[in-house]
């Protein structure tokens, strides 16, 4: 029996130990034979670099000078000078430089002395070989931490998975109908078997000529192995398919180093890929969400309306159709915006690029500023709005009023012109010249009781003008026409007044009943129309004050009924004495009164009219507190409801506020708090909505004041939204600071410490550092930052990798990158070159084709599209300049 341990080589790698060779295997004819075979045809193909070669394996290496020679060919080493004499000590002695040379190795060869070797021993012969194919052919193979027998074992079952037909389990059984030799040579090189698919595992003998056949020819590797002993052995022998199978290893060794190569540049650039995706999608987030903005400002700036109340209640409608419908979308999507720029700069550094900066004008800044900008221009449209309708509702009741008053002015002066244009007097007997008089000293009195009436009329038409209101034309138009009445009757009145003093020296007798009658009739009647006026004026209020006001001024008004109408007998007492005397003395045309028009009747009539009109305003006034009472009940279910909310949304903003300072157990819980906020969030939102419907009411209701609460919707809503995006940021960025935890290893103590620093100096508790207390903070931890100008450059060149965007400010994820990013172990442009290098060949350019063989087609045709031509002087066609490729992947150069 003979023994082979192999020990701890020079590099510490422990080899498998082979405590004995298998009986069987030494007794099986079969197995020697193979061996023999095998191992002849290995050192073969080794010696024949030195011209030489072996026929018989136990003679040829008798002498030791073949042994020596085949060491100094697989090793690329130099042994001690053979003894050429033919002695059998000559031939120990070279013998024993070959076994001292192999256990210079690291092998430790037991049972195999040098005598054995120089006496044609067979067996150990063929040990020594193996130990030698051991230690130089398969020793350093290596696949996934596994070595020698393992690792290319592994090595085969890798190549081999694709094909169906092939399982390899061990080195003898599986390799027996050759589709194994046939599906590595087809993993490598599929233009040596193109027809693959056609091979059966019923025609091992085909399949066994073909592949050894393929094999000797293109990858210079001889017939180690006769397909008829593979065949027909029951248990092919174990070793001897190992040392075939091996050549197979290092003749494709090459294209192992390609995949790798490969699959490191497929890393690298499907990194890439995602990144840019990542840009694209936020640059059409940020175009898309600009665009909308820059489409609804000037919607929202525009002052322009019909000046109809109903045209400015439909804007208003439109405005919460657009706070309802149209806008919380572009909330959500800010958001994300937002969420996706954190996530691709946080992947940026994790991947060692740099930081990712927007085109101009589309930044989170330009952004943030274009946000503010939208909602300060929604804020004054609707304080517009409001403004404009409560305008417009003055200017509505003004207009009525102007119309009320001009049309009870015109009535009045209806036929005035052509009374005082008449020349009845001249004809008039002396009391009728009187009367004459006397009627148009009454009219003069009437007349300038109109005057304020008249000034009303201009001053209600001159704040129409001032107020814009939209039919001004025929406003100023009728206001016209009043005044040059209104100037017209003063002539005339001055005129007929001369005429009739005129007149008086001939006429003297005056009936003083009559004048009497009109000098109280006048004032009555003014007053009676006053009244009815003041019963039908219409009026807006909005509180319970203004209201409350208009009841007692009706009721004070009521209380004067009595001595008006007291005052109303009086003067149809009058009327009654006037009928009785020209009853009793017939004076001719005694009942008609010179000194007015009025009549008993008007005077009752006007009378009973006041008196009806009173219940009337009444029940108005009434109608108006219940509208009020019910406003009131309004704005205190407003403010109950707001002053439970605003404080709930106050207390949520807290409780996120303290969630984002980092000390509250793991980032996990951190990030589960966060979400349970958010679905607390959502499922509050029903009092929103709540909210919503009470304040609609509200403004239908033109209630403008709420003294009940301090909170607004538009302050509510704000908060909404801050309470929304603030839960929205914190979740992204406890998500991102696992992400840097988890690819940096970073424990949860370690993590809670940086927290606890950058909390520290944190003093406002606004989420970021300033450069000072950044500054201030790194000293804390140990790092040495003078006070010099040096010190400010350091600080300086801190200060560009922690905020690449000059945000002034330091965020914690910046920050935590910066205290870990020595210990992260990413890819660099040094090593994507040298993984390029590999695919090239060691040529400074590499060839679209040697991209699309060694890469997926999509990655493959991202490189060509994207290197720059090679412009070396050893360039040729078609070659592309790998180097500022790798280089512009991470940022270091202009490509």
């Amino acid at each position: 029996m003979v023994e082979m341990t192999t020990m701890m080589d020079a590099n510490g790698v422990y080899m498998e130990q082979e405590e004995e060779w298998e009986r069987e295997g030494l007794l099986d004819p079969a197995w020697e034979k193979q061996q023999r075979k095998t191992f002849t045809a290995w050192c073969n193909s080794h010696l024949r670099k030195a011209g030489t070669g072996i026929d018989n394996i136990e003679d040829d290496f008798r002498n030791g000078l073949k042994l020596m020679l085949l060491l100094e060919v697989i090793s690329g080493e130099t042994l001690p000078k053979p003894d050429r004499g033919k002695m059998r000590f000559h031939k120990i002695a070279n013998v024993n430089k070959a076994l001292d040379f192999i256990a210079s190795k690291g092998v430790k060869l037991v049972s195999i002395g040098a005598e054995e070797i120089v006496d044609g021993n067979t067996k150990m012969t063929l040990g020594m070989i193996w130990t030698i194919i051991l230690r130089f052919a398969i020793q350093d193979i290596s696949v996934e931490e596994m070595t020698a027998k393992e690792g290319l074992l592994l090595w085969c079952q890798r190549k081999t998975a694709p094909y169906k037909n092939v399982n390899v389990q061990n080195f003898h059984l599986s390799f027996k109908d050759g589709l194994a030799f046939c599906a590595l040579i087809h993993r490598h090189r599929p233009d040596l078997i193109p027809n693959y698919n056609q091979l059966s595992k019923d025609n091992p003998l085909e399949n066994l000529n073909l592949a050894f056949d393929v094999a000797e020819k293109y990858l210079d590797i001889p017939r180690m192995l006769d397909p008829e002993d593979l065949i027909n052995t029951p248990k092919p022998d174990e070793r001897a398919i190992m040392t075939y199978v091996s050549c197979y290893y290092h003749a494709f060794q090459g294209a192992q180093q390609a995949e790798t190569a490969a699959n490191r540049i497929c890393k690298v650039l499907k990194v890439n890929q995602e990144n840019e995706r990542l840009m694209e999608e936020y640059e059409r987030l940020a175009s898309d969400l600009l665009e909308w903005i820059k489409r609804t400002l000037p919607w929202l700036e525009s002052r322009q309306t019909d000046n109809s109340l109903a045209g400015v209640q439909k804007k208003l409608d439109e405005y919460r159709q657009y706070r309802r419908k149209h806008k919380p979308p572009r909330v959500e999507q800010k958001a994300k915006l937002e969420t996706n720029f954190n996530t691709l700069q946080t992947k940026l550094r994790l991947s060692n690029r740099p930081a990712y900066m927007p085109t101009e004008g589309k930044m989170v800044s330009d952004i943030a500023n274009a946000w503010k900008g939208l909602e300060g221009c929604e804020k004054s449209f609707e304080e517009w709005l409001l403004s404009e309708m409560m305008r417009l509702e003055r200017l509505d009741h003004l207009a009525q009023k102007f119309k009320h008053k001009s049309d009870i002015h015109q009535g009045w002066t209806q036929g005035k012109e052509e009374m005082l244009s008449s020349q009845d007097f001249r004809s008039c007997r002396l009391p009728e010249l009187k009367a004459l008089k006397k009627k148009h000293e009454a009219f003069e009195s009437d007349l300038a009781a109109h005057q304020d009436r008249v000034e009303q009329i201009a001053a209600i038409a001159q704040e129409l003008n001032a107020l814009d209101y939209h039919d001004t034309a025929s406003v100023n138009a009728r206001c016209q026409l009043i005044c040059d009445q209104w100037d017209r009757l003063g002539s005339l009145t001055q005129s007929r007044r001369q005429a009739l003093e005129e007149a008086e020296r001939v006429l003297e007798k005056i009936d003083q009943l009559h004048l009497e009658f009109a000098k109280r009739a006048a004032p009555f009647n003014n007053w009676l129309d006053g009244a009815r006026e003041d019963l039908v004026d219409m009026f807006i209020v909005h509180t319970m004050e203004e209201i409350q006001g208009l009841l007692d001024a009706h009721e004070q008004f009521k209380a004067t009924l009595g001595e008006a109408d007291k005052e109303y007998q009086s003067i149809v007492g009058l009327v009654q004495q006037v009928e009785s005397i020209a009853g009793q003395h017939s004076i001719p045309g005694g009942l008609d009164n010179p000194y007015t028009s009025l009549t008993a009747k008007d005077i009752t009539s006007k009378w009973a009219e006041v008196r009806q009109l009173v219940p009337q305003r009444d029940g108005t006034l009434q109608a108006e507190l219940r509208k009020q009472q019910n406003n009131e009940l309004m704005r205190r279910q407003f403010a109950e409801k707001a002053n439970s909310v605003g404080p709930w949304i106050e207390r949520q903003m807290d409780a996120v506020a303290s969630i984002a300072m980092g000390m509250q157990g793991s980032l996990e819980d951190q990030l589960v708090r966060l979400k349970e906020y958010e679905q607390n969030v959502y499922a509050y939102k029903s009092h929103m909505e709540e909210l919503e419907k009470l304040n609609q009411g509200i403004q239908e209701s033109m209630v403008f004041e709420n003294r009940y609460t301090q909170y607004t919707m538009e302050t509510l809503r704000v908060g909404w939204e801050q309470l929304l995006t603030s839960i929205n940021r914190n979740i992204n960025e406890v998500e991102n600071q696992i992400l840097t935890r988890d690819s940096k290893g970073i424990t949860q103590e370690q993590l809670n410490e940086f927290r606890s620093s950058f909390n520290h100096f944190d003093k406002n508790r606004v989420g970021h550092l300033k450069p000072d207390e950044y500054k201030s903070c790194l000293v804390s931890l140990g790092y040495s930052l003078g006070k010099d100008k040096q010190g400010d450059i350091d600080f300086q060149r801190i200060m560009a990798i922690v905020d690449p965007n000059n945000s002034g400010y330091v965020l914690f994820d910046a920050f935590l990158d910066f205290m870990t990013r020595e210990s992260t172990d990413s890819d660099t442009a040094e090593q994507v070159i040298d993984s390029f290098r590999i695919l090239a060949g060691d040529k400074p350019y590499i060839l679209p084709d040697e991209l699309r063989r060694e890469l997926p087609p999509d990655q493959a045709e991202y490189c060509i599209q994207r290197m720059q031509p090679y412009k070396g002087p050893d360039g040729i066609p078609e070659a592309l300049d790998y180097m500022s490729f790798s280089t512009a992947l991470y940022g270091e150069s202009d490509l």
